[in-house]
């Protein structure tokens, strides 16, 4: 390990869905002519994004209404996704390394395939109900006394690679709550049916409106295939601190710290929190609110006014980074609010690398994949990354 790295302290912060145009494969997807950022530039009327732009976002894709920067203060490339796939569990993976052959699988817009669905009703002895995508709250409002009525179990989805299932605590039983998940687990491992989490979520109360989740929720997760950037990072000793999702995403793994949002802010103020303190390593950060409340929901204007959210929040953390650390900020796939459909995009993904101490600034190369991104951290803190891993360091292109 290097004991005196460039960079003390390696801020990253993923923007999830804000893809920079179509990717080269993106016909394949159904995606082709996709451009998160750009299209919602196109529909918003005076999109202000004053620190994103000083780092050079409309240097890199251009954007309705937002100027190229004359004299950007950072570098910045597009990275295209080297994986199979469109999800957030393989954009985030391959970040820090690794290569993902076989995608998860969504079932959003179609619902749950009749063949697993005969599978776990046989295999639990459950009549299942619901199969959509919905909210927590909703699909128990909608179906929760029919399952206490009935004994059926209620089945649905997110716009996240999950299956999740309700049962009532009294009527239902947590103990055959966790063996229906443990079934759907076993059955959601096979490749046209892999799922990257089944959740539990158990639940009180007898009446429509009366109905609460408790605590007794589990997660039953897919922990990444491999070593990642970010179990070398923690066995040399290091500081790897989440914020949002990244616990879920990674299973816990390779972290030291994690802190969950309340939302996109949130995440943005626990980040800028995080800056004022003392550490050595990284600060992973996953905001999901651009993707989760208006990519799929295909809000354009709330997706605008995110991200000037965000820019605002980028604004105060900027004022808190010291010489000796660095900004990564990036993306993990698309989510075009004005594509069909409600599904992610197969995009490219910004890179922007800011430190107080450059002296450079501009483009870099096009990168084959996002693994760019954990090949320069573990680079910087002089940490090989483990066997099997992809990617190469842009740590030296960083003057």
């Amino acid at each position: 390990m290097n004991e005196h790295p460039k960079y003390n302290r390696i801020f990253t912060i993923v923007i999830d869905s804000l893809g920079i145009g179509a990717a080269a494969d993106a016909a394949a997807y159904g995606d082709a002519g996709t451009d998160t950022l750009g299209h919602i530039a196109q529909r918003t009327a005076h999109f202000e994004l004053p620190n994103l732009q000083k780092l050079g976002i409309a240097n890199l894709h251009s954007l309705h209404g937002v100027a190229p920067a004359p004299n950007p203060t950072g570098y910045y490339a597009r990275l295209h996704e080297a994986s199979t796939g469109k999800d957030t569990m393989t954009g985030h993976w391959e970040m820090m390394g690794l290569h993902i052959t076989k995608p998860f699988q969504t079932f959003t817009e179609t619902g749950f395939p009749k063949e697993l669905l005969d599978e776990l009703s046989a295999r639990t002895g459950r009549v299942i109900i619901g199969n959509k995508s919905a909210s927590g709250t909703e699909i128990l409002d909608e179906l929760a006394e029919e399952e206490i009525a009935t004994g059926h179990m209620i089945v649905y989805t997110s716009a996240d690679s999950v299956l999740q299932i309700c049962g009532n605590e009294e009527t239902f039983g947590l103990e055959e709550l966790y063996r229906c998940c443990e079934i759907a687990r076993e059955l959601t491992l096979r490749d046209e049916w892999k799922v990257g989490r089944v959740i539990a979520r158990p639940y009180v109360g007898k009446k429509k409106g009366a109905f609460v989740r408790t605590s007794n929720r589990h997660d039953y997760a897919l922990k990444p295939y491999g070593k990642t950037a970010l179990n070398a990072l923690k066995d040399a000793g290091l500081d790897v601190i989440s914020v949002g999702k990244i616990y879920d995403i990674f299973d816990g793994e390779g972290l030291t710290e994690s802190n969950k949002s309340k939302s996109s802010v949130h995440g943005m103020e626990q980040t800028i929190e995080i800056a004022g303190r003392d550490f050595r390593g990284l600060c992973f950060v996953n905001l999901v609110d651009f993707d989760a409340l208006w990519g799929h929901r295909r809000n354009v204007s709330g997706y605008a006014q995110e991200l000037e959210k965000f820019d605002e929040k980028l604004g105060a953390f900027l004022k808190r980074l010291k010489d000796d650390d660095l900004l990564l900020i990036t993306a993990d796939h698309g989510n075009d609010p004005t594509h069909t459909g409600t599904d992610h995009t197969r995009e490219d993904v910004p890179l922007l690398a800011y430190s107080p101490s450059l002296t450079g600034s501009g483009k870099l190369e096009d990168a084959e994949t996002f693994a760019v991104i954990g090949a320069t951290i573990a680079d910087n803190f002089g940490i090989p990354m483990p066997a099997g891993t992809i990617g190469h360091s842009l740590l030296a292109q960083l003057q």
